[in-house]
């Protein structure tokens, strides 16, 4: 979690973030857990969220918050949490189990939420956080939860194996479950493991198998289950639904949701709440509700030709990276393909503006980069994840698996090569910049076709400007001239444009390797185009491609049907060899018997 500057040194512009004359000691926290927030995670006042949450999650309630990214929502529940276990008299010891259970959508925030529960841990060494995530050795997991895990943080899948298979996984202490990043959880398709896991720990609010709904085996404690997603849709409100007993609504503005109509009254509370709203049975929200939204996000949005996409985003890294030292950049892809071939030409693509064959090339972006997807082992994917926080200057490509939650210090801006597809990923997306009131922006590549996403995103609230791309381009001397974008027709004419894709062609056509990935790139892209689904599908068509253009994009000279038919060739000829080299096998064995 990135340190919270002092409420002295914050930005005029960021106050409604901040409750300045509120402490966490006066949102009734111990004062030792308060000396952690602040010495150990840089909170000197609470934000907004946090000054209304946490308060409402002390009382024992069940809560549900929809509050923008990057406004502290881990601390909503790790603190009261925290709160309470130190204060049990006598203390909890490892052989009690786990109390409290935090559900987290990826690897990489799982990690992220254990290390921020370790700090706030530092005075309270009775209580040993843990977590358990796919990737990691599970026979090592299941001896951790034999010696007792205090504060179990997990991914879905997981966490209802070891529910299942772990019989000295204790969990009859059970008190808090905790779903952070609901949303992105859902869109992952946790949705049955999320429903198991509620009926085996009995936390279902229907009647559903197991213990007694919202209460505890420990006497004295009732059940408490906590719900945070920075979007809502209906895959939410349905969890809510079946996890939530009466709960306290907070970040949610009531004239944005439709909801049914409930004989149950609008309650206050004592607490820093504005409005509580009773969950009524059954209730709807609207798909067309507004965005929470940081305030100091700048986005914008740049239109450009499908064969132009590559050299123009080299270019506004470039840009970025030489307009400010330090500088921390995420660029988001569709597929994994995509980002190892784009981190191998970020790494390696050497060229120089000018004319002579002659002139000394030097690499075209200079800064480190880094990459981020699910086909990565394990322990590549956290060394990434960690290296890329500590680095002042940097950039990570990645898939979407660094848009669910994470909390990166010092990003500047997010750039969304591919588009994001629903709504709600964009959020995520843009999410990783502007957090805890640093200033940041975000930038959305579009092909000219697909500009009606623009208004997609204006049913939710979220307007986007356009991109000073020309102006960009024309700060880069080609062939020691400036350039002036009065005198070009369109962006894929551009002088830069065209020098820049011609180098970028013969280089990797003269380099099999990166050669070959661009075509694994090219394949899955396309494919992954193809699986836009619902109402996107009008937007993102791929009758409207020309293929030629997108592998143009790849720096890719072959026509697509070549590239396609290389592919497909080198498949077949992976299925012929295995089939042969099964057909020896067997011919081996028949010789011996």
């Amino acid at each position: 979690m990135e340190p919270r500057k002092s409420s002295s040194s914050s930005r005029k512009g960021d106050r409604d973030e901040i409750f300045a004359d509120c402490s966490f000691a006066s949102l009734g926290l111990h004062s030792a857990l308060c000396d952690q927030l602040k010495e150990r995670l840089g909170f000197e006042v609470p934000t907004r969220v946090q000054a209304r949450t946490i308060p409402v999650v002390l009382s024992g309630r069940h809560v549900l918050v929809s509050a923008a990214t990057g406004t502290g929502k881990t601390i909503v529940y790790l603190a009261p949490i925290v709160h309470h276990l130190q204060k049990r008299d006598p203390r909890i010891e490892r052989s009690d189990g786990t109390f409290a259970l935090v559900l987290v959508p990826t690897r990489e925030l799982c990690l992220q939420v254990y290390e921020i529960l370790q700090k706030l841990l530092h005075r309270f060494h009775w209580i040993v956080p843990g977590y358990i995530m796919g990737g990691e050795n599970r026979s090592k997991e299941k001896a951790r939860l034999r010696k007792g895990i205090s504060i179990l943080v997990a991914t879905p899948g997981r966490l209802l194996d070891h529910l299942k298979n772990t019989s000295s996984f204790v969990r009859m202490n059970l008190q808090w479950i905790v779903f952070d990043e609901a949303d992105s959880i859902l869109e992952l398709g946790f949705g049955k493991e999320i429903e198991d896991i509620l009926n085996i720990l009995g936390s279902r609010q229907n009647g559903s198998i197991g213990e007694k709904p919202g209460a505890s085996r420990d006497a004295g404690f009732q059940r408490q289950n906590l719900l945070l997603s920075a979007t809502l849709n209906e895959k939410v409100n349905h969890l809510a639904n079946i996890s939530l007993q009466d709960p306290v609504l907070i970040g949610l503005d009531d004239k944005k949701l439709q909801l049914e109509p409930s004989p149950q009254k609008v309650k206050s509370s004592g607490s820093d709440i504005n409005e509580e709203l009773e969950f009524p049975g059954k209730r709807e929200t609207s798909l067309a509700s507004n965005y929470n939204l940081p305030s100091q996000l700048v986005q914008r949005y740049v239109k450009v030709p499908c064969g132009s996409r590559l050299a123009v985003l080299l270019s506004i890294l470039k840009h970025l990276f030489e307009r400010e030292a330090s500088h921390k950049i995420v660029v988001f892809f569709s597929t994994c393909d995509a980002v190892d071939f784009h981190y191998t030409l970020i790494s390696e693509f050497l060229w120089s503006p000018r004319s002579q064959e002659t002139e000394v090339k030097s690499k075209f972006l200079r800064c480190k980069a880094f990459r981020l997807h699910g086909n990565m082992k394990q322990e590549d994917r956290r060394m990434t994840f960690q290296s890329f926080k500590t680095e002042k200057s940097a950039l990570l490509l990645s898939t979407d698996v660094a848009a669910r939650g994470l909390d990166i210090p010092k990003v500047k801006c997010i750039i969304q090569y591919d588009s994001p597809g629903e709504a709600t990923e964009y959020v995520h997306r843009v999410g990783r910049t502007a957090r805890l009131d640093e200033r940041g922006e975000a930038l959305l590549f579009l092909q000219p076709a697909e500009m009606d996403y623009l208004q997609d995103l204006e049913k939710h609230g979220v307007g986007l400007a356009e991109y000073p791309i020309l102006k960009v381009l024309d700060s880069f001397p080609l062939y020691g001239q400036k350039l002036h974008a009065k005198n070009f027709v369109s962006l894929d004419l551009h002088p830069w444009v065209l020098a820049l894709q011609k180098g970028l062609e013969l280089f990797i056509s003269a380099e099999a390797r990166i050669h070959s990935l661009a075509k694994s790139a090219y394949c899955s892209w396309v494919r992954a185009f193809a699986a836009h689904r619902g109402e996107l599908k009008r937007i993102f068509m791929v009758k409207k491609l020309h293929l030629g253009h997108v592998a143009k994009s790849f720096a890719l000279k072959e026509q697509p049907s070549l590239v396609g038919q290389s592919f497909q060739k080198q498949a077949k000829k992976r299925k012929r060899d295995q089939r042969l080299k099964g057909l020896s096998k067997k011919r081996r064995v028949s010789r011996k018997t």
